[in-house]
Order: C-alpha cells, then sequence, then structure tokens
C-alpha cells in the first residue's frame, strides 16, 4: 500500500502544468537529458522536466535527482547545499541521503523522524556527458549514440540552449531536410539548391525511425575549405528515438562521419531545453570552439523559426497542415507520435 501510494505520488502531475493529463502521463514514461554532467556538481542545481521542478547534486560522486521539495514546508531544496552528501533544506536545515531519507531534524535533534519525511526521488543515468531521468521510472530508454564510446572519434558536448518553442517543432526542424536553403543560408545552406531529392523513411520496431537523404547540399560550413569533389552526393541518415530524440549521421569524404544526437528535453509545453552531443572521425585537431560556435548558431537559426510557428503545439492530425514529399520524415514522425497515444490536440 505504502509502495503504492508513493508511486501515485511520482505521477501526480505538476502544479501549473501545461500539458493534458493523458499527455503528460505518456510523456513522463519515457527518458530526457534535464542537465549536463559537468553542471552537476556538489551544489544543488534547479531544472524542469514535463513541469516537474526537480533538483540535481552528487553525493559522494552518486548522482541525485529529486522532487525540488521540502515536504516540511514546502521549500525548494535547490537553495540549500550538500554536506557529508546530503542535502540540506535551506529553511529548517532538515537534511536528507541520497536514498530521500530524512536524517535529521535540528529542531528536535533526538526525536524520532516521521516517514513522511521523505524526498521523492527519481532514477539518474550519466552518459554522453549528461544527466537523464525519467519522472515514472519506466526502463531505461536511452538513444544509442555508439560513437561517443568509440576511440577513433573525437566527442564535443555543445552548451545546452533554449528554446520559447516546443519540443516536437524542435524535433520536427532538426529531421527537415527542405529549410537548409532558407533558414541556414548563414551557416551552410545554399540558397541555389534547393531541390529536396525523393528520400526513404521507414519505422524499425514501435519507437524508432529511420530515413535516408542523398543531396548535394554541403554540410561544410560557410567560410570553410570544401574537399568535397563537384558533384558530391552528401547522405544524411536520420534515426528519431520517440519522442524527442534523434541522431544524425553526416557522410563526409574520406569516410569522414559527423554523428550528432539531437536531444529536446521538454521543460514545459512550449518551452524546450536542447542537449547535442556531437561526435566525428575527422579534423581531430581543429579548435573545439569553431564547432560550438558553429552549431550554437545553426541552433539560433532554428530557434527563430520554432519560436515564431503556429500554433505552437505540434498537430499530429495530418489533416491540419499542408504537406509536400519533402516532408515524409515529418509526417512519419507525426505518426509515431500519435502510435505513442498522444492527442491530436497535441501539446509540446
Amino acid at each position: 500500500m505504502i509502495e503504492e501510494k508513493k508511486r501515485q505520488a511520482e505521477l501526480e502531475l505538476p502544479r501549473d502544468c501545461t500539458f493534458s493529463p493523458e499527455d503528460w502521463r505518456i510523456l513522463a514514461q519515457y527518458w530526457y537529458p534535464v542537465a549536463t554532467a559537468a553542471e552537476v556538481q556538489d551544489q544543488p542545481v534547479a531544472v524542469k522536466l514535463l513541469d516537474m521542478k526537480l533538483v540535481c547534486y552528487r553525493s559522494g560522486g552518486k548522482v541525485v535527482i529529486a522532487r525540488d521539495l521540502c515536504f516540511h514546508r514546502g521549500a525548494p531544496l535547490s537553495k540549500g547545499w550538500v554536506e557529508n552528501g546530503e542535502i540540506v533544506c535551506p529553511y529548517h536545515g532538515f537534511r536528507y541521503n541520497c536514498e530521500g531519507k530524512c536524517t535529521a531534524v535540528p529542531a528536535h535533534p533526538s526525536a524520532k523522524i516521521s516517514p513522511k519525511l521523505k524526498l521523492i526521488v527519481y532514477p539518474a543515468i550519466e552518459r554522453y556527458g549528461l544527466i537523464w531521468t525519467c519522472l515514472a521510472d519506466a526502463p531505461e530508454q536511452i538513444p544509442a549514440f555508439p560513437a561517443w564510446d568509440d576511440p577513433d572519434y573525437i566527442n564535443i558536448l555543445i552548451p545546452s540552449f533554449d528554446i520559447a518553442g516546443s519540443s516536437g517543432r524542435q524535433m520536427e526542424g532538426f529531421l527537415d531536410v527542405s529549410h537548409f536553403a532558407y533558414v541556414h543560408t548563414a551557416t551552410f545552406g545554399d540558397r541555389n539548391n534547393t531541390e529536396v531529392p525523393q528520400y526513404k523513411v521507414w519505422r524499425e520496431g514501435e519507437t524508432e525511425l529511420v530515413a535516408e537523404y542523398w543531396s548535394t547540399v554541403s554540410n561544410y560550413g560557410k567560410g570553410q575549405e570544401n574537399p568535397a569533389p563537384e558533384g558530391f552526393q552528401w547522405l544524411r541518415e536520420f534515426r528519431v528515438f520517440a519522442p524527442f530524440a534523434a541522431s544524425l549521421t553526416v557522410y563526409f569524404p574520406d569516410e569522414g562521419r559527423l554523428k550528432i544526437l539531437n536531444c529536446a528535453s521538454p521543460v514545459s509545453a512550449r518551452y524546450t531545453r536542447l542537449f547535442c552531443p556531437i561526435s566525428r572521425n575527422f579534423d581531430k585537431n581543429a579548435p573545439l570552439e569553431d564547432t560550438v560556435k558553429f552549431n550554437l548558431q545553426v541552433f539560433q537559426e532554428d530557434a527563430e523559426m520554432v519560436e515564431s510557428q503556429t500554433p505552437e503545439d505540434l498537430p499530429l492530425d495530418l489533416q491540419a497542415e499542408a504537406h509536400i514529399p519533402a516532408d515524409r520524415t515529418s509526417i512519419a514522425y507525426r505518426q509515431l507520435l500519435s502510435s505513442l497515444g498522444l492527442g491530436q490536440n497535441y501539446t509540446s
């Protein structure tokens, strides 16, 4: 009975939830990154996922993620501190261990501590330089990104990037192949190369999509030396991990591979924190700062579109917006989200 009540509390909708209750409970079943590993040290960090306020910190090297709430008087633990591996509430000094158990009530040091004084703790996994969690404690479903652990690749973790738009819209923009020539003209797009050739999209399993897109649109940035032979066919291979993650492999000349993991973490229905680990097996001695600057510029170009789209939500009803053949990946993505059970008036 106690465990059942705990489970129900963990799945209780956050206050002022911006999602429909049905959509929130579905999305809560999946894993998302909430911070970079470098951000989470001994000092508590406040983050938000699906409107739920969380606190992250390290206890003896272990990452702890909990509801950012002391049940005594509702103070945010993220304003407290960590001492001897325990988080201390800033209001009355209550202490909690890494399992969430209250170990000290300073006002009554010898009194028995109520079992109600226990934090709601969520699972935490550190991978690809990111801290991941799941609000429903579902089995691990972190996207595959094997290049990160391949010694032939160098790794770059772009700083997290906030977007005042929905995770579904951001994801669809990442998968879109016809906007390069118009949105990314300052980085790599070419207004003289707008045609989108036919390409293939297919489902793999219940929650994954794969798309293979061949074109002559270069992936080298403006001002960069382009050693690709004239007419070189660039392959961009997308793999979607529902609901809000996708990897992109770009096939460069001479067996070069650029691998990007796009992780749109839904802070709320209309706000996204983007995390983006990148691996490549070429230009290993090039300044990493250049890669970071280039990708942040690409993110900003995309964000200007995502933040201004109407409707703000991603419509899963395919009759709600017009489509062209170049949209086959986004159409398949919307169908994939529908298959998860998300509502047609989807709010993410």
